[in-house]
């Protein structure tokens, strides 16, 4: 079996997202997270619009030893800027339900953090930019 790397898998999304039609990516950020890797791509139309592509990309292992193969299953969400504030409600009520159920959430730190530092006192976003801190 030949392996597959990670750096591969990511060079090989980029080259597939750019040939994904006319859609041009202005942003990406790649969010690793056990089996599966959750892709944020902003992207832009021919309107030069531009829309939230979220992608889960789950590595799948069929087979054993040298008979294995890897695959990775794909499953992409379009979000569209009129739907941001809808689809961020939705999100906090589901996420704020789970925690009453099950109890808080506990936080975890991410490459963008600082650690040792709540939430409320990390760096201050720009007027121009949208934080969301999922954890699954």
């Amino acid at each position: 079996m030949k392996p597959i790397y990670k750096t591969q898998v990511m060079e090989d999304y980029k080259k597939k997202s750019v040939v994904d039609g006319d859609k041009e990516i202005v942003f990406s950020k790649a969010i690793k997270a056990g089996k599966r890797i959750y892709y944020l791509d902003v992207k832009k139309n021919r309107k030069d619009e531009m829309f939230l592509a979220i992608t889960e990309s789950k590595k799948i292992v069929s087979g054993e030893g040298d008979d294995s193969q890897i695959s990775f299953e794909k499953h992409k969400i379009f979000l569209y800027k009129e739907d941001f504030e809808k689809f961020m409600n939705g999100l906090q009520q589901a996420i704020q339900f789970i925690a009453e159920e099950q109890g808080p959430i506990e936080p975890h730190h991410s490459e963008n953090e600082e650690p040792g530092l709540s939430i409320n006192e990390q760096k201050p976003l720009g007027s121009d930019e949208i934080k969301i801190d999922i954890d699954f």
